[in-house]
């Protein structure tokens, strides 16, 4: 459902994090700079109005990255395609590791828009907004300028939208965390991302807008498949722990079931139960991830005496 690094190339590493770019951006670049011709005197600009968007994207997503990373997660990479970007990002799974991951994406956007604002002013002011704006005659310096201004405003006002999977729906998620619990409260914000998508259709069918088409359809996998993560994290709260096992960092017992997925053959299993080796394909895992604090550690620091055990739903 979410972009991955499979036909795209890296551009760069900054400060640890890989950053990808899909081939179809170039498509898309080509057919978006090519279409608004008629912006400015000529596509060199059309095409710094693109850059400009690919930049506020691209420090957005690594608003998401940094901030995962102060909050002890992992943030490691960052993938680029046409409907935007996404920072893969894995917090620590608290509701305010996760709501400080999500919102410092937005936050960016929110730090942009003085400064924008403040070279408009220095550019000609927002007269524009009342008395419209001809592109055709304005200097096209003033013309890019008011035209980022717009963008960085509407990725802003969009990603707030509360629709999961945008940052206004995993915030909400965040924010139900707290008083919900970890699986009621993505079950929450994906049912009420089930209702705001079937708004967004309205409004692409009355555009006719084919990219808000493609968008609705984006945002409809990810409601489903957080429908469906929700519903796994119930059965893993609800399921028995096993005894004899607790998590070296947080001390939770992990649960009774075939509850984690072999990345060889794709099949669930019960790590515990076989000592970390896939009963399918003979599959070895070095490390087993906690359903609890989401740490990664060998199979052979989770054993400890019964008696130290801490039930987390005790806790």
């Amino acid at each position: 459902m979410m972009p991955t690094r499979r036909g795209s190339f890296r551009l760069f590493r900054l400060a640890g994090i890989n950053v990808y770019l899909h081939w179809s951006w170039f498509v898309v670049a080509v057919y978006e700079i090519g279409t608004g011709e008629n912006r400015y005197s000529s596509l060199g600009w059309n095409a710094l109005e693109y850059l400009a968007l690919f930049l506020i994207v691209l420090m957005h997503e690594f608003g998401h990255a940094l901030a995962c990373r102060q909050v002890g997660g992992q943030a490691n990479q960052i993938v680029l395609w046409p409907l935007g970007g996404v920072a893969y990002v894995s917090p620590p799974p608290r509701p305010g590791a996760n709501l400080w991951s999500i919102a410092a994406g937005p936050l960016v956007n929110v730090l942009l828009l003085p400064l924008l604002t403040g070279l408009v002013l220095l550019n000609g002011g927002f007269g524009w907004l009342t008395q419209g704006f001809d592109w055709t005659v304005a200097p096209p310096a003033q013309a890019l300028l008011r035209s980022v201004w717009v963008i960085n405003l509407g990725l802003l006002v969009f990603n707030l939208l509360p629709i999961y999977p945008l940052d206004g729906g995993q915030i909400l998620r965040s924010l139900l965390w707290f008083v919900a619990g970890r699986a009621r409260s993505l079950m929450v914000a994906s049912i009420i991302g089930f209702v705001g998508v079937a708004g967004l259709i309205v409004v692409a069918f009355w555009a006719q807008s084919v990219w808000g088409g493609v968008l609705c359809a984006f945002i409809l996998l990810n409601c489903w498949g957080g429908l469906r993560q929700a519903r796994a994290l119930a059965r893993i709260a609800s399921a028995p722990r096993r005894e004899g096992f607790a998590c070296p960092v947080c001390g939770s017992a992990p649960p009774r079931g075939a509850f984690w997925g072999c990345g060889k053959c794709r099949q669930a299993f019960d790590t515990f139960a076989t000592g970390a080796v896939c009963p399918h394909c003979g599959a070895q895992f070095h490390a087993t991830a906690c359903f609890d604090c989401g740490n990664l550690r060998p199979i052979s620091e989770w054993s400890i005496p019964a008696s130290a055990l801490r039930d987390p739903a005790k806790a």
